[in-house]
């Protein structure tokens, strides 16, 4: 879920030209693939290990 927002603020900021949403599409994407690979690596992070 956070992956897809992250994408489609890319895309939003992209079509709009907004430097400010690319920046927070691409700072919400990175977050979103850290916490899918903590979760594929076993740890859990915030007392969660699934985040979907």
């Amino acid at each position: 879920m956070v992956i897809a927002l992250g994408l489609v603020l890319l895309l939003v900021g992209f079509v709009v030209a907004s430097h400010v949403l690319w920046q927070i599409g691409l700072v919400v994407l990175v977050i979103g693939l850290v916490l899918l690979i903590l979760g594929i690596t076993g740890r859990g992070v915030g007392g969660r290990r699934h985040y979907y």
